[in-house]
């Protein structure tokens, strides 16, 4: 088995952690490599759902927020570089002068982050490892203070945080689906991949036939942001795996905007996802609405899924799918 950075880093002695006291680890991925650290000291810092409930099923310690007191931290850096800013001065305001690790990939931006620690902390040399870096800093919370992830408030009127989807504006293809949803949508609705609630702000605002609309959203950051912004009493709020998820089910619509990427890489599979799990959540009658790029080859996936698959929207970018009349469950989809 390949050793993790953080394992060569510790062994190297590029970095170090104290002998005593507990261990902050934010936004670990499911996959990464812990075992160089003391589980019993280890507190993980984890608000993506999925990751959330592997490192739960794993043993460790868990929270959306860190508790109690530590004595170092550990980052493993996010793909939003406001996310990642956020979560470093989180981490250094935390430890009060502890040593905080840091760990990334080069297409997360470590090469850029680091740089920018330099002008503001004191910073070890770096480990170089399978394209990433991993170094150790401190520094007095002030010195990155500015980075703390403030709300942002849209034109709109929403509100949004750091590292969040669409977080600097509106979604367009969130809009579009928004603008080709039936005037009639009414029963129970669920939003898949809900985010920061735009589009069932928009969908309840125009819809009163909707009877409840149920956001669901595997980002506690993203979800805490939909509770904000949508306030109409027919939410429900879920901080759930979207491609999972099935309580309350069945439903009488999905509305959607599944993601396609894990991290920088490109995934369709993502997005199928989410369009399986719809399937099995709707009704025999129920409808599906959904909004995807327009490269995206979601067509097939849905002619096995619904016995209905046409285009209701769009534009030059993206496509705006209508899909009517779940088929019966196979085997390979339950």
């Amino acid at each position: 088995m390949r050793q993790s950075r953080l394992t060569l880093a510790l062994d190297a002695g590029a970095v170090s952690l104290p002998d005593e006291g507990r261990i902050a680890v934010f936004a670990p991925p499911a996959g990464a490599d812990l075992s160089a650290l003391p589980a019993d000291r280890v507190q993980i810092i984890q608000g993506f759902k999925p990751d959330f409930d592997v490192w739960t099923a794993r043993g460790y310690d868990v929270r959306v927020a860190p508790e109690g007191v530590f004595a170092a931290a550990m980052l493993f850096v996010p793909r939003a570089k406001d996310k990642a800013r956020a979560l470093l001065a989180e981490a250094v305001a935390l430890v009060a002068g502890g040593p905080v690790i840091v760990d990334g990939a080069k297409t997360d931006g470590i090469d850029s982050l680091l740089k920018d620690c330099r002008k503001r902390a004191e910073v070890g040399a770096p480990l170089s490892k399978a394209h990433g870096k991993i170094f150790s800093l401190s520094a007095e919370p002030a010195a990155l203070a500015d980075w703390a992830g403030a709300p942002k408030t849209l034109p709109e009127g929403f509100r949004t945080r750091p590292g969040v989807f669409s977080a600097d504006a509106v979604d367009r293809g969130s809009a579009l689906l928004a603008d080709a949803l039936p005037a009639k949508l009414k029963g129970r609705v669920a939003d898949l991949g809900a985010g920061w609630g735009y589009l069932a702000a928009r969908a309840l605002a125009a819809h009163p036939g909707i009877t409840e609309l149920h956001l669901v959203e595997a980002d506690h950051d993203a979800l805490a942001c939909a509770r904000e912004n949508v306030t109409d009493p027919r939410a429900r709020f879920h901080w759930a795996d979207a491609t999972a998820f099935n309580q309350g089910a069945p439903y009488d619509a999905v509305i959607t905007n599944p993601p396609f990427h894990t991290g920088r890489a490109a995934d369709p599979g993502l997005g199928q996802a989410f369009l399986c799990n719809a399937a099995r959540i709707l009704g025999r009658s129920g409808t599906l609405y959904a909004v995807a790029n327009r490269h995206l080859p979601y067509e097939r996936i849905l002619g096995e899924l619904f016995l209905e698959v046409d285009e209701i929207g769009g534009d030059s970018g993206f496509k705006v799918i209508r899909a009517a009349r779940p088929k019966a469950p196979s085997r390979g989809r339950r």
